[in-house]
Parts: structure tokens; sequence; C-alpha cells
């Protein structure tokens, strides 16, 4: 299984769209908004890298109101 997080930024006034497109997903186990450079970071889980490659370039970037994302991937210390 591969963990990561998800940054996200969104447009301005398509937020609630946005959020309940991204709640339909799956591999999205939680979603927190935040202040700054990004509005959200989503925890996702997948299979494997290229599932989860897979999800933020079809599915999470292709979601009108989304402008960008920042993928980190998860490693134990």
């Amino acid at each position: 299984m591969v963990t990561g997080l998800v940054l996200v930024k969104l447009l301005p006034g398509k937020e609630k769209q946005t959020l309940g497109k991204l709640k339909g997903i799956p591999n999205v186990v939680h979603m927190s908004a935040v202040f700054g450079r990004w509005d959200l970071v989503l925890d996702m889980e997948t299979d494997d890298l290229p599932a989860l490659s897979n999800i933020v370039v079809q599915q999470i970037r292709s979601i009108p109101g989304v402008l960008s994302t920042e993928t980190l991937v998860t490693t134990s210390i």
C-alpha cells in the first residue's frame, strides 16, 4: 500500500462544488482545509505508486475548480 498527501489549490468561489467531487474519490481517506498557499490536504491510500499517480492526474486534476496539486508520497523513517 502507498500513502500520500495531495496538496490542492482551489479556484475561489468553486470550493463547495469541488469539495463534493473530491469526497467522491474512494482513495481519499481524509480531507483537511488549511490556510496558506494550499487550500486542502488530501490523505490518500492506493495499492501502488502508479495508482496514486493515475488518481491525481486523471481524477483530481480533472475536477473543475482544482487549480493545481502537489503530491507528497509518505515514507517510514
